[in-house]
């Protein structure tokens, strides 16, 4: 598969006062790779050719790269794998710049013949061809700067539009670090219904779409079995009506060959209502193993959930070591939720900072009782009196959807939480209750999981909001 990557010199001699210049090696590297891949070094492979040229280890590049070093090192076993198929030796870390010199002796009587635009190494000064010998082909750019060559597919069909966005600016950035950077293969973005999550998702995607060669939107809102999703994603990335599904193997190939971006969104669509938080429903067990794959499998893919709700699997605290992430969304500041208030035409009123906070910030609970306030023609004074907690309709109908996927002990649990003005430990909890120790603990854990309540050490409470609509069931 080498036979079009050689050099062609009438000057043995001369050729060998050349030694190898970096950015030269990577230029040689990254045809080689695509001689026998049919892609080019992307960013992460390009570095740990870089860091081992440098003699750096591969801690260092997986510092600099913003990823976890066993990553970096799977990343790097396979990439010596394929050089050492084409160089026709074993090369690895170790030995990959005289695995160089030597493949690049070898061939030198051809060498220049098709790949004369990547030039003679010297590591003491600027790369040049070795003398007599024409640059009979243009350097083209097609073959080195895949950026400009790559054909970007995106599906943002189902992908809602971008209303206003509120101050999201450090969960962005955070976001964006964890893909671009880190190069994470599995993110949950979670939160309270109406904190943001999708909104926040669209921004991220409108940043980044073009950093990928695939990306797709994908709402679960009408439940797709485990096997309709991947038809539908595998014909999306084979750009073909007709793919080959071969299922999980054909479609871990395609997010190995390219870089995708895939968003669920609605994931919480996938388990089931009057069970603990992510317990798929009967015939979606699959896709417990579908997203354990994603994790565990080298691939250069992203993909986003989100949702109110998040598979077990998936775990809730970060990990520096796993290409896998968590984003618990929270409320906006009182600056953003001043915004949506001035927004609905609340701007000018005194005791803004105390509504928001009442409602924490949640931009769906802001927008709904700002809406009720204004229809009522009153001021927040009039109505909130005594710190009241108004619930118009359409806050109850969000509320209660979520409430009605608890099974009966969060319920339980809830009313116990409801019934406390302040935050309370296990210990009240369990002398309140009729539950036992382990039963309340996995209920406080998915409660935990739905983004229900909150914990301060070893104490639990409610948001003032969900307190009052509990209350009144």
């Amino acid at each position: 598969m080498l036979e079009n990557v050689r050099y062609n010199t009438e000057n043995h001699d001369t050729y060998h006062q050349y030694c190898m210049n970096l950015k030269e090696v990577l230029k040689m590297a990254d045809h080689i790779v695509f001689a026998k891949t049919g892609q080019h070094l992307d960013d992460l492979q390009e570095a740990i050719l870089r860091g081992t040229m440098q003699g750096e280890k591969y801690t260092k590049i997986a510092e600099e790269s913003h990823c976890n070093e066993s990553y970096v090192r799977d990343v790097g076993s396979k990439l010596w794998r394929i050089l050492s198929e084409e160089l026709g030796e074993e090369v690895s870390k170790s030995n990959f710049r005289s695995a160089m010199e030597r493949w690049q002796v070898s061939n030198v009587s051809n060498f220049a013949k098709d790949v004369v635009g990547i030039g003679i190494f010297n590591t003491c000064g600027e790369a040049r061809h070795p003398p007599d010998i024409p640059n009979s082909h243009p350097h083209n750019e097609e073959t080195f700067n895949p950026k400009q060559t790559k054909t970007l597919h995106q599906d943002l069909s189902e992908m809602p539009e971008l209303g206003a966005f509120y101050h999201r600016t450090p969960e962005l950035e955070t976001l964006t670090t964890w893909i671009l950077q880190q190069r994470c293969r599995l993110i949950a973005l979670t939160g309270i219904s109406g904190i943001g999550k999708t909104t926040l998702a669209v921004q991220l995607v409108q940043q980044i779409k073009d950093e990928f060669e695939y990306v797709i939107w994908c709402s679960l809102e009408s439940s797709p079995t485990l096997t309709e999703f991947q038809d539908k994603l595998i014909q999306f990335l084979s750009q073909s009506e007709n793919p080959d599904l071969s299922k999980n193997l054909s479609l871990i190939k395609y997010l190995q060959k390219h870089r995708c971006l895939v968003v669920l969104d609605d994931v919480h669509n996938l388990f089931s209502s009057g069970e603990l938080a992510g317990k798929y429903k009967a015939g979606y067990e699959e896709y417990r193993s579908f997203f354990k794959q994603i994790e565990k499998l080298s691939h250069q893919s992203c993909f986003l959930l989100i949702g109110w709700e998040q598979p077990r699997e998936v775990p809730q605290r970060e990990s520096q070591n796993t290409p896998i992430r968590t984003l618990q969304l929270t409320g906006l500041d009182t600056a953003a939720g001043w915004e949506i208030l001035r927004d609905k035409g609340l701007g000018e009123i005194d005791n803004y900072s105390a509504l928001i906070h009442r409602y924490q910030g949640n931009p769906l609970w802001l927008k709904s009782v700002a809406t009720q306030i204004i229809e009522l023609g009153g001021c927040v004074t009039e109505f909130l009196p005594n710190d009241t907690i108004l619930l118009p309709e359409d806050l109850k109908d969000v509320l209660q959807e979520q409430c009605d996927r608890l099974s009966e002990i969060e319920k339980q649990v809830l009313s116990l939480l409801a019934k406390e003005s302040s935050p309370v430990n296990l210990a009240k909890l369990l002398e309140n209750g009729t539950m036992s120790a382990s039963d309340l603990l996995n209920a406080l854990q998915s409660l935990s999981r739905r983004c229900l309540i909150e914990q301060q050490g070893s104490f639990y409470d409610l948001p003032p909001v969900l307190r009052q609509y509990i209350k009144g069931l």
